[in-house]
Order: structure tokens, then C-alpha cells, then sequence
């Protein structure tokens, strides 16, 4: 009984001190010199990505409750399964409108 308590002590001092050793930073030997600045248009580039991210944005929610619209509508008409899928892609063709 003695020996088996003594081996898993050990077997949890090796599993703490393995664990410790594995996340202990190594020193970098390397030198890194800065990188040259170039220009470039990110400004306008970033104009254009925030619009289209915005209008995006607003068009989501839209979409959302059409989709929510759709779902209400074919959980009162009792559909499942496919025709459930169909009734639903018509409807959200259609703007949430049968």
C-alpha cells in the first residue's frame, strides 16, 4: 500500500513539473530588424470595405425577420419536410409575403 502511494506521488510531481517545463518561454536568439513603411490607399480601401460592412449590417437584420416572418408562417400552415424548405424559399423570394 505504501509503495503504490509513494509511485503516484511521483507519478503527479512528473505530470506538474513536465506541465511546467512545456510552458516556460525560451529566450530568442534571433534579431529582427524593423520593416521599410510603405504607403498605401487604406483609407479608401477601408471607406469602401465600412460602407459595404454597413450595408450589410442593415441588410441582415431585414433578412432575419423576413426569415422569422417565413418560419411563423409555415409553423400556423402545419408544414414540414420539404414542402415546409419550398414554402419557405417562396416566401423569402417574395419579401416575407405568401
Amino acid at each position: 500500500m505504501r509503495f503504490v502511494k509513494t509511485f503516484t506521488a511521483a507519478a503527479i510531481v512528473a505530470l506538474i513539473s513536465a506541465n511546467a517545463m512545456a510552458q516556460t518561454a525560451t529566450p530568442s536568439t534571433t534579431t529582427t530588424t524593423p520593416a521599410t513603411t510603405t504607403t498605401t490607399t487604406a483609407p479608401a480601401a477601408t471607406a469602401k470595405t465600412t460602407a459595404t460592412a454597413t450595408k450589410q449590417k442593415a441588410a441582415k437584420p431585414a433578412q432575419t425577420e423576413v426569415s422569422k416572418a417565413c418560419s411563423a408562417q409555415a409553423d400556423a400552415k402545419g408544414l414540414h419536410g420539404k414542402e415546409r424548405s419550398k414554402f419557405r424559399s417562396q416566401c423569402k423570394k417574395n419579401g416575407g409575403k405568401v
